[in-house]
Order: structure tokens, then sequence, then C-alpha cells
């Protein structure tokens, strides 16, 4: 019988930068739910890819003095390696520069050109330099653009635009028709109310303030812009072309799930149907537009300094740990929000504490007490039938939310059953069966229906944690993954190993401020440029710097760079300060001697020590540092 097929794509990457754990929530969410199709009998096809037109990227490649395409050959690469890094199971990964790729995107423009649905006519109006969108005065926000809220600039340029308006009442038909086309319905709303009621205003697609693009066949000094270059790709990536398709583009097409971030469901939900209708090809099944991460309550910026970047995170903590926390911290509906702090909490809660300790356990106890070698026996006390009911409803739970890409709840399904299995080891308490022989049947029994249900566990962790899941299955000595409790009745152990280790918070977030610093330094050596950013008076005016007495100086534990130096600042209370002069003084140097700190420093939380303030310290020379001392100074004299 041939397998039923699935196909799903991510929104392919802007090849302008890294991305940043935001990003990477994209591709593990089409991930968990690729692989769970997969694992379901699906004949799965999963794409992603990377966006390499546009003046972004003609500009960047200007900047570092190599050709763009030299720029965004560097730059797919990268994206690549932070895919990979989170162990994605992509079985294609397609660039906008692949030949077939524009082939296919010249030869759509031109089917559209010809058959009326694109007309050459000139905007005057506002544009969007970081969108390279021009927005029409209905569209703006407070003067602002309403996708990225920064300022728009007069313009006026000749380009081609695409008739969205004739589509307009065809595309709301088939969203009425189909009511989980767009999902969730929060963002089905959005679309229809503040866009296709007010009516759609034709859409440019091509530009010619640059030349990094594909060049408009019959008018070259033209190159196609991005709705139609890079949407494309979800049908040109499995052989869509208008001069003839591949018989791979009739097996998949129409794509079963988009997955694409919330800030991008307008291009994907009104734009790219009614592109599909005007080319008459099938529309996709299902857009799902999925929350962000923030950090903490922000959204990840360069300009705020506080992107999180999963490769690096999976690189200390591992990839299951990066895909648990985003799969599990972000709802259907609601962002997901991650700090350091966050991260390993989870971290050590979830993975460690629930999951790590309940395969440990069982397993060294199987060991301990049958030689790793255990056989099912039915025993129908409550406390086993409750647990054998947990599981069938933690199934359920888990399989409904999969279904319909509730992640968060797949996850929570999964760890309320490690949870339970954790209360049954309670409950029986193997360690006191172990002592009396009559109940070797029974202790067996309780080994034999705990290794099971973390069989079960092992199977609804694959498309979450893989690498996880694949360990837990090696200790506990099967690879069976149907959900059925009692498929397997038999089990030889392997030796217990620790699936995740706890993490040290304070030592964890003591080497990631390292690692920021010395990246920062790095940065900046690299650069090699010494560069002033001029503020105001005013904003000098908001520094309060004032003398500080060191009444007390000691190291801190587990924090090698670290000094805990207590500040007598005159009228003022004494305060606390961390500083990372440990490399360059001891404790004793500093004693007595009077510096001037940054008295209204917002408090920071640093390996345990509050630290209200901040020491002014000069790089004197190479890997030196020297702290600004004052002579003759009283303690808390403000300083201007």
């Amino acid at each position: 019988m041939e397998k039923k097929k699935f196909y799903i794509t991510t929104a392919i990457a802007y090849a302008s930068a890294k991305p940043h754990i935001g990003n990477a929530y994209d591709i593990v969410l089409a991930d968990m739910i690729a692989r769970e199709k997969r694992l379901e009998g699906y004949d799965v096809f999963f794409m992603t890819g990377s966006d390499e037109h546009g003046m972004k990227i003609e500009e960047k490649a200007k900047e570092q003095g190599i050709t763009p395409k030299a720029y965004v050959d560097a730059a797919s690469d990268q994206i690549k390696y932070v895919w990979n890094s989170m162990n994605v199971t992509f079985d294609k990964f397609i660039r906008t520069t692949d030949t077939d790729h524009e082939a296919a995107v010249s030869a759509i423009f031109k089917k559209l050109y010809e058959q009326g649905d694109i007309y050459k006519s000139e905007y005057e109006g506002k544009y969007c330099v970081p969108c390279e969108s021009f927005i029409t005065p209905s569209q703006l926000v407070d003067g602002k653009c309403p996708d990225c809220g920064r300022e728009v600039s007069d313009a006026k340029e000749e380009a081609y635009y695409f008739k969205l308006g004739k589509y307009q009442d065809r595309l709301m038909k088939h969203i009425e028709e189909n009511p989980d086309f767009i999902q969730p319905e929060s963002r089905k709303n959005e679309m229809i109310n503040n866009f296709l009621k007010p009516g759609l205003t034709d859409l440019c697609v091509s530009r010619s303030s640059f030349t990094w693009g594909i060049p408009v066949e019959f008018d070259p000094k033209h190159v196609i812009y991005v709705w139609i270059d890079a949407l494309s790709n979800y049908i040109t990536g499995i052989g869509y072309n208008p001069a003839g398709s591949t018989e791979q583009y009739k097996k998949y097409w129409p794509a079963d799930l988009h997955v694409i971030g919330k800030d991008i469901v307008r291009f994907h939900t009104i734009y790219w149907p009614i592109i599909l209708m005007a080319l008459g090809e099938p529309l996709p099944k299902q857009v799902l537009g999925h929350p962000w991460i923030l950090v903490g309550e922000d959204k990840m910026s360069k300009s705020k300094g506080n992107t999180i970047y999963a490769d690096e995170l999976a690189a200390k903590f591992s990839a299951d740990a990066v895909r648990y926390y985003l799969l599990s911290e972000t709802s259907f509906v609601n962002d997901g929000s991650i700090t350091y702090e966050s991260f390993i909490t989870k971290f050590n809660a979830e993975l460690a504490n629930t999951y790590g300790n309940l395969v440990n356990r069982t397993v060294a106890m199987t060991n301990k007490y049958f030689g790793g070698a255990v056989s099912y026996k039915k025993f129908e006390n409550e406390c086993d039938l409750d647990l054998i009911k947990t599981v069938g409803e933690c199934v359920a739970a888990y399989k409904k939310a999969m279904d319909t890409y509730h992640n968060a709840d797949a996850a929570a399904a999964v760890l309320d059953l490690a949870k339970r299995c954790n209360k049954y080891i309670d409950e029986t308490m193997p360690w006191a069966l172990a002592k009396d022989e009559a109940q070797k049947d029974y202790l067996e029994a309780v080994l034999a229906t705990l290794l099971e249900c973390i069989r079960i566990i092992a199977r609804l962790l694959a498309p979450i944690t893989p690498e996880a899941a694949g360990k837990i299955k090696a200790q506990i000595g099967t690879d069976i993954d149907t959900l059925e409790f009692g498929a397997v009745s038999e089990f030889k152990v392997g030796e217990a190993t620790p699936i995740f280790a706890r993490i040290d918070m304070e030592k964890a977030l003591a080497e990631i401020a390292a690692e920021a610093e010395a990246k920062a330094k790095a940065k900046e050596k690299a650069e090699n440029v010494a560069t002033i950013s001029e503020i105001s008076i005013e904003d000098f005016m908001k520094v309060e710097l004032r003398a500080a007495k060191i009444v007390e100086c000691e190291k801190i534990p587990k924090a090698k760079k670290l000094l805990k130096l207590t500040l007598d600042v005159g009228s003022c209370k004494p305060r606390t300060v961390a500083s990372g002069l440990a490399k360059w003084y001891e404790p004793e140097d500093l004693i007595g001697k009077t510096v001037v700190v940054v008295a209204n420093l917002k408090p920071a939380k640093l390996c345990g020590v509050e630290s209200q303030g901040m020491i002014l310290a000069a790089d004197a020379a190479e890997d030196d540092v020297k702290v600004v001392f004052l002579e003759n100074v009283p303690a808390g004299a403000k300083i201007r």
C-alpha cells in the first residue's frame, strides 16, 4: 500500500544575518511535525532554504568588498550549519540563487504578465528601506512601517504591479469554505478584518533601484521582487515550472503545511494564494502562523544586544535541550520567552529531574534486583491500574495535540506521564519490595511496567528530543515504537547512564557572561577601529558618577573573573558591586582605595551577587586593565 504523502515547508531564512533562536523555532517546529508524521508512516518531504536576493544583500556584499553571490554562499552555509546544529531532518535546502529556481521564477513572472495579471506603472509614496517595501498611507502605523515600526521615506520608482484585487473575492471564498486554512484562528481573523475586508491594493513585484535579483526577462533593468521570487520556492523547489513540471511536483503539491512566523502571515495567506490562483495551481492545505520567541519580554534585536543563538546554546547544553525548551515553552497562539535562567531552570526541573531521574533509577533498579532482565506480570493493584490508565490518557492527549500542531500541549502530555511514573515509584517503593522475597514477582512487574511506560515516553519524545529518545531506547533495550501499552513484555536493560546531567546555574551563567565579554573584545579587536559615538549633554547628565571607597573586597566562589566589592559612597548606604577585576587585582590591592562608580546603574545579579553599580577602569594595553583610582576625594562626592 502506497504511503500517504505529507509535504511540509518552513519560511526560507533571509541570508542577510545569522539566524537567532527565534528564527530557529520555525525550523524546529517543522522538524517536530515532520518526524512525527514519519513515525506515523507518512511519506514526508520537508523543505527549507534561504532567501538570497534583494537590496540588503547587495549593500552588505558591497560593505565587505565581495560579490553578492560570494556573500550569500557564505550566508547560506551558515544557515544550514545552524539548522544542522538543531538536528533537523530536512529533505531539501532550496536557495533562491539555484538556477532551476531562477528559471522557474522568470517563467512565472512572464506568464503572469502575458495573461494580464502584472502591469507596469510608477510608484510615488512611502518606502521602508529595512523591509524593502512600498507602504500606502492607509498601511502606516503612527506614520511608520506597519511591519518593522521604523521610519519611512519618500520614494518614486517605475515598477511592475500584480493585480491582487482581481482575486480578492475568490480568496475570501476559499478561506470561508476552508476554515482551517489559516491557523491559529486569531491570525485568520486578522487577515480578514485588517486586509481583505478593507480591500487589497495592487502589489509591487519588481524593483529597479538595485540589481541583485532575477531580471525580468523582457525588461532587464527590473529585477523580480521577493513576493514572487521567494514565495515561489515552495513550488519551484519540488519541480514546478510553467513550461512543464516534474513528477515530484505532481506527487507532493499542494503542500500540506506551510510553517511560518506570525509576522509574515499576510504574505503567505494573501499574496501567495493569489499568485497560485493566477497560475492555476492548487492552494496549500494549511498555513500555520506560529508565535515568536522573546528574550524575557522583549523581541530579539542586535541593537538591544539581547540576541541568543541556537547553535551556541546547543553547543553548550545539547540540541535536544534547545529543541525541548522551544517546543515546550511556546504555545499555539502566545509568544514564548527565553532567558538563560529560565532555560537552565526548565532543563534541570524537567529534563534532568523528571525524565533523566525516571530512566536512571528504573534502569539501575532493574540491574540491581534482576540482573538487568525483567518480564511483565499483570497485577491489579490500584496504583498499577491508575498508571496504565494515565498512559492511555497521555497518549491520546499527545496525539490530539500533535495532529493540530499544539507542540507545547504535546510536550506537556509527555511530561505528565513521566511525572506519573515517578509518583508510581514513590507509591510502590521498589527498594522496600526488594527486602521481601514474597514480593519479588510484584517487584518485577513494577519495574517491567515502568520500563514499558519509559518505552512509550521515548516514542513520544522522539520528534521533540530525538537524541535523548534514542539513548533511552538503548538503555531499556528496545526500539519498538508502538504506543500500545503492553506491546513489549520482556526487557534486557543496559547500563544506567544519565540522559541529562543537571546544570550548575551559577557556574553556567558565569561562563556565558565570560564568553560574551570575550566575544565583544574579539569583535572590537577585529574591527580595529576606534569609534566614538556622540551623545547629547542630556544623555551624559543621566549618568551619576560618584567617588566610592572600597571597604571590603573578596573573591566570588565559582566565578574566576569576579570580585565582590563593598563600597562606602558617603551619605548613601553602602552598596555591593560585582566587578570582573580578579584577573588583574587581588582583594588586598583594592581595599582602602577610592574609585569611580556608576551609581545609578540598574542592579543586576551576577553569580548570586546583586551588583549595584559599575567600577570605571581603562584598557591600558592588550589584556591589561587599570582601575581609575582617586586621591583626596571624599567618598560620595559627585563627579561631573
